[in-house]
């Protein structure tokens, strides 16, 4: 028993030296995040020292749709490994691309923000079974009581996972297979078989149920299919090693390669949300707490890996289960899309903004982002006439403009963009209409709404003349 006592003790010294910045309260870059007011909610636990327990601080951020009343499952966008990705899940939960996801659902989004120090040990969370996996449940917990939602630790996972992320998101679907709706790993998958270059990575058994889960393994061209050299190299051969063994033994997985970018998302969201979307429509219990629907495979199609043209499941003459596949024919369609180009048509316009308010010269309004191209921009009209472009010139390097921007892990940037604009040239003396119209980022625009502003002396400063009446 002595024994076992200086064992364990030794084990947290261990820890404890090798994580030197590693502190039980929030230093930057992880002090700095938006607020968790009502639909959002939050939940933040201290690094543990005990053995098998998450040795890093995380936050949960979850955002719940107003008008759901019982909650079908949990979408989880997970970020990567580093101390900017990490901070970058901070705003995962108020990305309104997402929500438009987790809306049509009836949905949370969640968001974790690893609290990892720049220089310390990714595994130590990317690898679920190194505590994160304990510490995610636990927050369905926590966060189902804070939020009124007690469904919350029992409904079904939509996973995410870009990187890291996706090494977590994967290893989720080996653990807990019952329990994962389906999964899109962008740049990282978990370990089937051990790599000699990673002695220190544990490999992941993969359960019969596993292979019933759909999986997406997409990546960039630039990381080991295309370009063979650099930091980025390996993930391709990984990829590979992982698809190949779960699609051999009949999983339901596919690959879709980005032709344009490296570890960046790109323009990987277009495809993901939708894909995501099909399988939730398919395998989501009407009641929450009932068991995932099994995936239908009849409407199934399929596509060589490297290829970029899909056919039904029937007139696919190769091998099979060496085929990437694909649940129906409109996700086969936006896959030959997507791998060819990544410019996935829609033809639907946004949701017309809503809550248009006016008080002196600024205007507010609210709005929720098309499902399948998000959100560009906002045109501001007034009495008729155009105004503005809010932004004037949409910034995200790593794919399609878009209205929150993007950092590197699709999450939006801090300050998050506030739904406002103040007009500096209006008259406060006249009266004026002002109309708000929708952008997604294929240009199409939604129906405007107006907001009527009246002029009145309250409405002009002191210091100005006031308006006649």
């Amino acid at each position: 028993m002595i024994q076992q006592t200086i064992t364990a003790v030794c084990r947290i010294v261990v820890v404890l030296s090798t994580l030197p910045a590693i502190a039980f309260a929030q230093k930057p870059p992880y002090d700095v995040f938006p607020p968790a007011d009502p639909p959002y909610y939050r939940v933040r636990y201290e690094a543990s020292t005990r053995p098998a327990e998450l040795v890093y601080a995380v936050n949960y951020t979850i955002w719940i749709p107003n008008s759901v009343k019982s909650l079908r499952g949990v979408i989880v966008h997970q970020h990567g490994c580093g101390e900017g990705s990490c901070k970058s899940g901070l705003t995962g939960a108020y990305d309104l691309h997402w929500q438009a996801l987790a809306r049509k659902h009836d949905c949370a989004l969640l968001a974790p923000s690893y609290e990892q120090p720049g220089k310390a040990d990714c595994q130590m969370w990317c690898d679920p079974r190194n505590g994160s996996s304990a510490a995610f449940q636990k927050c369905l917990v926590d966060l189902g009581a804070k939020s009124g939602h007690p469904e919350l630790q029992d409904v079904p996972w939509a996973l995410w996972g870009h990187s890291g992320g996706g090494h977590w998101a994967g290893g989720m679907v080996l653990l807990h297979p019952e329990r994962v709706a389906a999964a899109w790993l962008r740049s990282g998958v978990p370990l089937l078989e051990p790599n000699p270059k990673r002695p220190t990575i544990k490999a992941h058994s993969l359960p019969d149920a596993a292979l019933k889960v759909p999986m997406m393994c997409n990546l960039g061209t630039k990381e080991g299919v295309t370009v063979k050299e650099g930091r980025f190299a390996g993930v391709w051969p990984a990829n590979e090693v992982f698809f190949n063994k779960v699609r051999s033994k009949g999983g339901l997985i596919g690959v879709a390669i980005d032709p344009l970018t490296s570890h960046e998302c790109g323009n990987q969201r277009y495809f993901a949300i939708p894909w995501l979307d099909a399988c939730l429509s398919a395998r989501l219990p009407k009641v929450s707490r009932d068991p995932l629907i099994a995936m239908p495979n009849d409407g199934a199609w399929l596509a060589p890996v490297n290829g970029r043209e899909a056919v039904p499941t029937a007139a696919f003459t190769d091998e099979p289960l060496k085929a990437a596949w694909l649940p129906n024919e409109a996700m086969a369609r936006a896959w030959m899309q997507y791998v060819k180009d990544t410019a996935l048509t829609d033809i639907t316009p946004p949701p017309r903004p809503t809550n248009v308010r006016v008080s002196g010269n600024e205007l507010t309004w609210k709005a929720e982002a098309d499902l399948e191209s998000g959100l560009a921009s906002f045109i501001i009209e007034r009495d008729g006439q155009f105004l503005a472009t809010i932004p004037k010139q949409g910034k995200n390097p790593f794919g399609r403009p878009i209205f929150q921007n993007l950092q590197y892990s699709d999450t939006p940037t801090q300050p998050l963009v506030p739904l406002r604009f103040t007009d500096e040239e209006a008259d406060l003396c006249q009266k004026h209409t002002y109309r708000v119209i929708a952008v997604n980022t294929v240009g199409l625009k939604s129906k405007a709404s107006a907001a009527l502003r009246v002029a009145t002396p309250e409405s002009v400063d002191k210091s100005s003349t006031k308006c006649s009446r």
